[in-house]
């Protein structure tokens, strides 16, 4: 407010006038104005998508709280106090803590390798200067379009060589990057990481392992951290591969779910009792880790 008076003495009072609607409007909100805050629509969206999201997660549970005989006689609209008995239910039905330690060992490599991986060849693609990059990127995401049922067979014959199939290695190998890594962490290193701080780092005698370590990484914390809670999160409800390629004696969580069908001729109230037991580990993972991921979206949204 103080630099309105200086506008006046510098400039006249018509300047100082336009300035003081400059800055009403952007109080009020206006298009570029910075004290703007989201309406009643934004709101109501947010609000709209985050029911949308939870709706599932307390559908399962409030099936998986009661029994059959509840359930057959139609749609329950309070939780029940049966789901202690059904998730006792689970555990006995299908090896449910060797599952849970697969499909933690599983998503935890797995993410680790593709953020791994997946940042050496972003770096290497955004920073790079070698022959037939751009023909070579344009390749590894073209792969995306190639649907994952058409490489089943070919993958399986391979696993099957290589006396891996029913092992976790089955599961982990093929998975330890992916194309969509590469093109995410190839976009952001590129805006994100400036070619001059990359040559500083080289004049001082660093090599470019040395510049990817110390430079390109800490720069691609935030995207990395966001590719490993997708990683982890696919890979933890993969169902496809590992059905087809893992024994149901060493399942993973959504394997051994499966089980629950055939050993319970469906009944919904112990499948969903089961669901709900393996999301748990996803909600405690987002419990403890979502305020660093955003957190470190944020702190390279203000470095861009």
């Amino acid at each position: 407010m103080s630099s309105i008076p200086m506008i006046e003495q510098t400039a006249g009072k018509g300047a100082a006038r336009a300035a003081q609607r400059g800055l009403g409007s952007r109080r009020r909100g206006a298009p570029g104005g910075t004290m703007r805050r989201p309406g009643f629509l934004t709101y109501g969206f947010l609000g709209a998508v985050i029911l949308g999201s939870v709706f599932p997660l307390w559908w399962s549970f409030l099936v998986g709280s009661h029994d059959s005989s509840v359930i057959s006689q139609g749609v329950p609209l309070v939780p029940g106090g049966n789901f202690v008995a059904n998730a006792a239910t689970v555990l006995d039905s299908i090896p449910f803590w060797k599952a849970l330690g697969n499909s933690v060992l599983v998503s935890t490599v797995t993410a680790f390798s593709v953020v791994l991986f997946s940042t050496l060849a972003g770096f290497a693609f955004a920073k790079l200067r070698f022959r037939g990059s751009k023909a070579l990127l344009v390749f590894v995401i073209a792969t995306m379009a190639v649907p994952t049922q058409l490489g089943v067979v070919p993958l399986f014959i391979v696993m099957a060589k290589l006396g891996w199939t029913g092992s976790l290695w089955a599961v982990i190998v093929p998975g330890v990057v992916t194309a969509f890594g590469v093109f995410w962490m190839t976009q952001y290193l590129r805006d994100a990481l400036p070619d001059e701080l990359i040559e500083a780092v080289r004049i001082d005698g660093a090599s470019m392992i040395q510049a990817f370590w110390y430079v390109g990484l800490p720069a691609a914390r935030p995207a990395a951290a966001m590719l490993a809670l997708f990683t982890f999160v696919a890979t933890w409800t993969n169902f496809f591969w590992p059905f087809i390629v893992l024994d149901p004696s060493n399942p993973t969580l959504p394997v051994a779910l499966q089980l629950l069908q055939a050993a319970h001729f469906v009944d919904y109230s112990i499948v969903l009792a089961g669901a709900v037991l393996s999301t748990i580990p996803l909600l405690l993972l987002f419990a403890v880790a979502g305020r660093q991921l955003v957190s470190g979206i944020m702190q390279g949204a203000v470095k861009g």
